[in-house]
């Protein structure tokens, strides 16, 4: 079996618990290749995503068309899904299928719901100062599907979205490459979810489009959802012009196991993480016989995947298990990581949630795994990656709301605070504003 088991901390910090950002990620050789051959030139990753959006800016529609051609192989005669095509694909999708949407946009929409954010005003003889807690007007979820369609994305990203107020909502995802359409199921998501438009174009010239507007494509407030490496560049680009909920990388998996976990269910686990793309999948555990348990438990449950391929080699290269001396130093290890998802297998899972520190999600028990997060146990999945868990939350309500201080103050409040102002205002060499409060002073 593949991956490996560290017994020194030192060696698996310097390894497999190592954070690298993601823009600093090798750039194989296999990757400039395939650029080469669809761009006609040897860019790196950040000088294709750089040429893309600011052609995006310049020319609009016509260089979203000819990227997408060259990218994507297609280039869609309508972006714009028609509403009918979006109730057809709802239609056919089967019924225990059309209930599992709804039961997972339902749990998403109750869960953000719980998300108070109000407006507030404070009246007192000085005069009123507050906030207006404002919806955004427009926001753009990116979803990923060229490869693989994800219609759980759609409902994490659109869902929040709507709780929290926003008047429009755009989704752009890229056609599937044999079918030259957006799935089915992604569709039928967006029905659920109740989004306003559709858009068939993908990949960063997508995220020019909703950032700068085109002919066709509304400028967006916002950006949310997660993405290839591509995207993301694509996203860090255009911040300023939009707004963005994150940088999501990779997704990555963090168990703490002790020695009355269950192995079977570490593993698999581990597993789920491991079948995405790129992904890091980390066990951590008190014992060494734990590690090994869970080991083979990875070989015996990944030979009975009908395709292992990938799974095998995110196992190999991206993850490992760390032994470690007791749960005080687990959980050390894992406020370092900060990973985004932190799955706590232990005896007595609850008492140790005051430990957690850094993480985008903490899943409690053996019963609270994180396939459930992944679809439908209520929070977004769209969750910091990469170590920035430290700072970084994942997607909820006010993502897509701002604040708007209000500020209404009478000849009380400005003689007990005017001074105080001109004074600062003086100090920091800035004479005009402080004579505009003088002049109001000396009435």
């Amino acid at each position: 079996m593949p991956i490996p088991i560290y017994t020194d901390l030192a060696a698996a910090q310097a390894s497999v618990l190592k954070r690298v950002p993601f823009d600093e990620v090798e750039v194989t050789e296999a990757l400039l290749d395939n650029i080469a051959a669809r761009v006609g030139e040897r860019l790196t990753p950040a000088q294709v995503v750089e040429r893309i959006v600011n052609d995006v800016r310049q020319r609009g529609d016509i260089a979203v068309a000819e990227w997408s051609l060259r990218l994507d192989g297609h280039v869609p005669a309508q972006w714009l899904v028609p509403p009918e095509r979006i109730l057809a694909a709802w239609q056919a999708q089967p019924p225990e299928l059309q209930q599992a949407l709804q039961l997972a946009a339902d749990q998403i929409r109750n869960f953000h719901s719980k998300q108070h954010h109000q407006s507030w005003m404070d009246v007192t003889s000085e005069g009123t100062m507050g906030q207006l807690v404002v919806p955004m007007e427009r926001v753009g979820i990116y979803v990923p599907g060229g490869s693989a369609p994800l219609p759980s994305t759609l409902l994490m990203a659109a869902i929040p979205a709507r709780v929290a107020g926003v008047s429009q909502i755009v989704v752009c995802s890229p056609v599937q490459r044999a079918s030259g359409e957006i799935a089915d199921i992604v569709l039928a998501a967006a029905h659920v979810a109740g989004v306003d438009q559709v858009l068939r174009i993908g990949g960063a010239q997508a995220i020019a489009a909703m950032a700068f507007g085109t002919e066709q494509v509304a400028r967006v407030d916002k950006i949310a959802g997660p993405g290839n490496l591509f995207v993301v560049l694509a996203k860090r680009m255009v911040y300023g012009a939009v707004g963005i909920e994150s940088l999501p990388g990779p997704t990555e998996t963090l168990v703490i196991a002790d020695a009355n976990s269950n192995p079977a269910y570490v593993a698999a686990d581990l597993l789920a993480q491991a079948e995405h793309v790129q992904a890091a999948a980390i066990l951590v555990t008190t014992e060494l016989s734990m590690a090994q348990a869970v080991k083979a438990e990875l070989a015996r449950q990944l030979a009975a995947l009908p395709d292992n391929s990938g799974a095998a080699e995110t196992l190999m290269l991206r993850s490992g298990i760390v032994v470690v001396p007791d749960l005080t130093t687990a959980f050390a290890v894992a406020n370092a990581y900060a990973p985004e998802h932190l799955c706590l297998l232990i005896d007595h899972a609850w008492d140790y949630l005051g430990w957690v520190r850094n993480a985008g999600g903490v899943f409690i028990g053996e019963q609270s795994f994180e396939v459930l997060g992944d679809y439908i146990a209520g929070p977004s999945h769209i969750m910091p990656t990469g170590g920035t868990a430290r700072y970084a939350a994942p997607v909820n309500v006010d993502d897509f709301r701002k604040i708007i201080s209000v500020i209404g103050l009478n000849q009380h409040a400005l003689r007990r605070i005017g001074p105080a102002a001109a004074l600062l205002a003086d100090a920091e060499g800035l004479h005009a504003h402080a004579a505009a409060v003088r002049i109001r002073l000396a009435e």
